[in-house]
């Protein structure tokens, strides 16, 4: 099923199967990755042994997990060009953890961003695996000999974690892991909160009316808009001192795939009413046709659970390559087959 996948770079990127993503995630990941399967050997991971760290309500996990398959593929995934499976399925994972543990620092894993953020947030369940999660994802990122990562801001810390780690064992075992780098594409769009606009848009926000999600329909998506907060200067121009019309600005400028200032042209001397409106018309053309695919490929369970078991067998195969290098410079006895 690989297309001349061995000469070509190899880009690992992986999200949490946490519930619906909104316009937000998807500029500054899912809408990259359609584009980049072409040029990259990429290997799409659906991190549901992430969310464990924090509780889960299985029923909702599982549920999410198909959900986060079927928007990858409706997003445009090819999963004959690329390779997308669930983290839990290939077991080198954990496996590759526990070696890489015995390398890292306490030290290093408290002074993670996200571990204190999330510790603050979950106080009530401050437990090893929310300590031990970076680890987890430097071997997701190691196991398949990764050259790049598409990162944000908040991933910084946990690409230069796995750099170190690499380095840390290649210097006392010899060269075995790749050091893999940041991918850099096109700036993202930084997509604000509709209600608030100086908040980063989030799906967890209590007031619905703050975010866009990929679930929403053309008429939620469009009266969301016609509500979203400007201010009374009616000038559409993009300015620290106008987030709202910023953030509006920055969200036309991404979807209809113009410069913020070609946009600040397009709308010169119109009224915030039809500017507000044309921000949603481009958004719900974009997002309706992904909700629809993805909704046809949910009804079809079997699909889903096909393309997860090939990519998990792909996967399994580039992972195990190299778990089995790591075991023999550890020291370990190989397993007698047969």
């Amino acid at each position: 099923m690989e297309k001349n996948m061995e000469e070509k770079k190899v880009l690992f990127s992986a999200i949490q199967p946490s519930g619906i993503l909104t316009i937000g995630n998807y500029l500054g990941a899912l809408k990259n990755f359609k584009k980049l399967q072409s040029g990259y050997k990429s290997i799409f991971s659906l991190a549901d042994l992430h969310t464990l760290t924090v509780r889960q309500e299985p029923a909702s996990l599982r549920k999410n997990t198909y959900e986060l398959a079927a928007l990858y593929l409706a997003c445009g995934i090819d999963p004959e060009e690329s390779i997308l499976f669930a983290q839990s399925h290939v077991s080198a994972h954990a496996e590759l953890t526990w070696i890489l543990n015995t390398l890292c620092y306490p030290g290093e894993l408290s002074r993670m961003t996200q571990f204190k953020d999330k510790s603050r947030s979950h106080e009530d369940n401050v437990n090893m695996g929310l300590m031990d999660y970076p680890v987890l994802m430097v071997s997701d990122i190691l196991l398949y000999q990764t050259e790049l990562v598409p990162i944000g801001a908040d991933q910084k810390q946990h690409l230069e974690l796995t750099r170190d780690l690499a380095v840390r064992f290649n210097n006392r075992y010899g060269e075995t892991f790749k050091v893999p780098e940041a991918y850099i594409g096109k700036s993202a769009a930084r997509v604000m909160s509709l209600a608030e606009p100086d908040k980063k848009m989030s799906k967890s926000d209590a007031n619905l009316n703050a975010f866009i999600s990929m679930d929403d329909d053309k008429d939620a998506i469009i009266r969301k808009f016609k509500r979203a907060v400007t201010d009374s200067d009616n000038r559409i121009i993009f300015s620290p001192e106008k987030p709202g019309i910023s953030n509006l600005l920055t969200i036309y400028s991404a979807f209809s795939d113009i410069s913020v200032q070609d946009a600040e042209k397009e709308f010169d001397g119109k009224g915030y009413g039809e500017f507000k409106l044309k921000v949603g018309e481009v958004v719900a053309d974009a997002v309706e046709p992904i909700r629809l695919e993805k909704n046809r490929l949910l009804a079809n369970r079997d699909y889903l659970d096909d393309v997860l078991k090939d990519g998990a067998e792909r996967a399994e195969r580039l992972a195990y390559k190299t778990l089995a290098k790591v075991y023999k410079k550890v020291g370990l006895v190989p397993r007698k087959r047969g």
